[in-house]
């Protein structure tokens, strides 16, 4: 079991991996996700196995069900167990993100996973999320 510094949620079972540095956005993109309909897995780390040849993220037990609300605290909400992740999202500042990404897939533990660059601050982001999950872009 390894732990990776990072925010999961599931959207209809699939788990997403919201990465970046403190202060990016991580829990942000995520309540944003969880108030249209997304479940907590963990917020700022998780537990996660290779299983199947898929990645599972869990909640370490000290923060199941919390999430870091910034400028409010700390919450408890209703989290599913765990979820195979599809989606690893990487956050960083506009000015940084790709118009046009080179790679559409990253590798975590050796599972090659789908990936996405966005900039959690804009209004855009829990949008593009949802749009990573549902296609493929047409240069991959």
């Amino acid at each position: 079991m390894t732990l990776i510094n990072g925010t999961c949620v599931a959207i209809d079972g699939q788990g997403i991996l919201i990465r970046g540095p403190s202060g990016a956005g991580k829990s942000d993109l995520a309540l944003r996700l969880i108030d249209a309909g997304a479940q907590l897995i963990s917020d700022d780390y998780c537990r996660a196995n290779v299983s199947g040849g898929a990645l599972i993220l869990t909640a370490p037990p000290e923060i199941k069900n919390k999430l870091e609300v910034r400028g409010y605290g700390i919450v408890t909400l209703a989290a599913q167990d765990s979820a195979a992740v599809v989606l690893v999202v990487d956050l960083a500042p506009e000015q940084e993100v790709a118009r046009m990404p080179d790679s559409n897939t990253c590798s975590i533990e050796g599972v090659t996973l789908r990936h996405l660059t966005v900039d959690a601050h804009t209004p855009s982001a829990p949008a593009k999320v949802r749009l990573a999950l549902q296609t493929k872009p047409e240069n991959d």
